[in-house]
């Protein structure tokens, strides 16, 4: 379970480095360089645009490599969706900008935006269900959280590339090229990757499956349409918190409040940081007191903290926007620690990793693809605090606390601890 989990949590911190290098560069580079003809607040809301556009094939990625993951394995699912991560991710760093090809940069840029959330949407699932279905059923939670971890490892790792090369370079030098580099080092990261995954054992819960399903989306949207609904409005909440951290307030407090690139990277860094550290434990409480209850717990959370968060971020000081960051990512992760448990414990085994990986990223479209830009556009028109943001981040989380109230329990209560998932 060690190696399993240690090679879950490299992969998915692998490529969601490359997911989140993209939002950075996004959030302080890519309006000028990719958008010239556009005013600064224009080229801004390009480039989140062109971000959003990697959530919006993270769905068609989970149907395509669930398909896959339903009908031939989960493993098969790991490998192809870190090499088609990888090496779009490359060639983002490669792409010319708008004064040396014109239109065709941004083009260009979108193309590669759409493959990496293709494999993203990909990767999820075949992580989370190599592990949670190898797990102990009464340490699911905590089994499954280390790919959870993934994400806070991939976001310090792009961010932590980026503080250094700012204060290694100077701002034009950092625009000219220095913005590539942490593009050019995926490819190092997917290699290793690969290495770390070639010799993953397959699922034995895929393995006792008699009767795949011929076409899992098929049966999944014939039996299972409001479940898939119900799961993707629940997890939009913490798509629209995170990004909204980790995006927007970049650009935000950098452009509008006049903070310092290497300030806000600090403070957000310091903030997910903490929230990797509590991933697990929030794990441990959801294998002993449930999923829903710890996913409702965060989203009130988060209903309550989005007023405070944008009045904190607003002042523009490192202490009270790193506080303003934790408090957010802290009912982050009461919901989505325990998340890689609860979504394949939801879904029947033949339609595990097409339902699981489909609910997982139609929460991304609804929270994580529209929140910089809409973020952006609000806070244009509002004052020194933006409150319209705090406003419509609190609708989502009402929204998502709304579904998860609909959903099930499915923590495992008279399940030997050593038994695999067996639903």
């Amino acid at each position: 379970m060690l190696r399993l989990a240690a090679a879950s949590l490299a992969g998915t911190a692998i490529e969601f480095y490359d997911f989140f290098v993209y939002g950075t560069a996004a959030a302080l580079v890519l309006g000028p360089l990719f958008f010239p003809t556009f005013s600064p607040l224009a080229g801004t809301l390009a480039a989140f645009a062109t971000f959003g556009v990697g959530f919006v094939a993270r769905p068609l990625g989970a149907v395509v490599f669930g398909h896959v993951g339903d009908r031939r394995g989960r493993r098969p699912v790991l490998v192809v969706s870190l090499l088609l991560t990888g090496a779009s991710t490359v060639a983002v760093g490669c792409v010319p900008t708008y004064d040396a090809i014109g239109v065709a940069a941004p083009l260009l840029l979108l193309v590669l935006r759409f493959l990496q959330g293709l494999g993203l949407g990909g990767e999820w699932g075949g992580a989370v269900l190599l592990t949670a279905e190898h797990a102990p059923a009464g340490r699911r939670a905590l089994w499954s959280s280390f790919p959870q971890v993934g994400p806070a490892v991939g976001f310090l790792l792009a961010n932590g590339t980026v503080l250094a090369l700012s204060a290694a370079l100077t701002d034009a030098q950092f625009a000219q090229w220095g913005w590539r580099v942490p593009f050019w080092a995926a490819g190092a990261l997917a290699l290793l990757g690969l290495w770390l995954r070639s010799s993953l054992p397959e699922s034995p819960r895929f393995l006792e499956i008699d009767d795949h399903a011929r076409v899992p989306l098929a049966e999944l949207l014939r039996d299972h349409w409001r479940l898939v609904l119900l799961t993707g409005g629940a997890l939009a909440v913490g798509y629209a918190v995170f990004y909204a951290v980790t995006t927007w307030s970049l650009a935000y407090a950098t452009e509008r409040l006049g903070v310092s690139r290497t300030v806000m990277l600090i403070c957000v860094m310091a903030a997910v940081v903490v929230k990797g550290a509590l991933t697990p434990v929030m794990a441990l409480l959801g294998d002993r007191h449930g999923r829903r209850p710890l996913c409702l717990a965060g989203c009130a959370a988060a209903a309550l903290w989005m007023f405070p968060m944008v009045a904190l971020l607003s002042t523009g000081e490192p202490l009270p926007m790193f506080l303003g960051f934790l408090g957010a990512l802290i009912a982050f992760v009461t919901m989505f620690a325990v998340v890689a448990a609860y979504l394949p414990e939801l879904y029947a085994p033949r339609v595990r990793c097409t339902g699981a990986s489909v609910g997982y990223n139609l929460g991304g479209v609804l929270g994580g693809a529209l929140t910089p830009v809409v973020a952006t556009a609000l806070a244009e028109h509002s004052g020194r605090v933006p409150w319209g943001v705090g406003a419509y981040l609190t609708g989502i989380a009402l929204l998502s606390l709304g579904c998860f109230a609909l959903l099930p329990e499915t923590r495992p209560v008279a399940v030997k601890a050593a038994q695999p998932v067996t639903d």
